[in-house]
């Protein structure tokens, strides 16, 4: 079995065990996801199988969107809910319009510190493991492409953004810098991942789907890889790398 499969992962799984569940379904034991997504997120995770995962790195290149809730009043060590959260100090509660003005500042070509809690390999171990064995690195920052960000919604100390960004940014790491900025916490509450390129979570099959698909002998879940070649050309010729 060779494609693509455009899965509308669920909170609390991650992506390595979304992999896994497909193998199982599928029984294509060659197969790889294109780009991770942290276990409380959400939304589009693409999945290869067999001849497709020749395809892995063009599709982690392309442009991704995300829909994100978040809170200024407090942080975490994880920068998301999936650590308890701690209460910030904020001396002056920011208006509408400086929560815009900051977020201007992420567009474009920026320097992002990746988060502590993260995958970040650093001698070849996870960062995140070096950070609650108590020896946190100190993470470079690397540079990331942010082409929008738009403000949905505030109401303090809640904020909903959408998001375009090219491989490698962290939204938990921008949502702490947008906090940095306007002198408050920055804690994700909520992500999702939209789109990713072409495939968007619209046209996303969750497990129980793929499943009942897969019963019935029925394979428009699955984007050959021709198809996928061509969708990946049009991505790049309309957006760039």
């Amino acid at each position: 079995m060779d494609g693509i499969i455009n899965l509308n992962k669920p909170a609390g799984i991650t992506s390595a065990k979304a992999v896994y569940r497909v193998r199982k379904l599928t029984g294509q034991r060659k197969s790889g996801h294109a780009g991770t997504l942290d276990p409380g997120a959400r939304g589009v995770l693409l999945i290869c199988l067999g001849r497709a995962t020749k395809l892995v790195e063009s599709l982690m290149d392309l442009r991704k969107a995300y829909r994100t809730t978040a809170r200024l009043d407090v942080t975490s060590e994880s920068l998301d809910a999936d650590s308890d959260l701690r209460p910030v100090e904020v001396v002056r509660t920011p208006a509408r319009a400086a929560v815009e003005a900051a977020l201007s500042q992420f567009l474009g070509r920026i320097e992002q510190v990746p988060p502590a809690i993260s995958a970040l390999k650093v001698g070849g171990r996870p960062a995140y493991k070096l950070t609650r064995a108590g020896k946190a690195p100190a993470l470079a920052p690397r540079l990331v492409t942010v082409y929008g960000l738009k403000l949905i919604s505030y109401d303090w100390p809640h904020v909903e953004l959408e998001i375009t960004c090219g491989r490698g940014t962290y939204i938990r790491a921008l949502v702490r810098d947008l906090g940095a900025t306007l002198g408050t916490g920055g804690c994700l509450t909520e992500l999702s991942r939209t789109a990713i390129g072409p495939f968007q979570q619209s046209a996303a099959s969750s497990f129980e789907q793929l499943a009942t698909a897969i019963d019935a002998g029925n394979t428009d879940w699955l984007t050959p890889v021709d198809r996928a070649q061509t969708l990946i050309d049009d991505a790049r010729a309309e957006h760039g790398p």
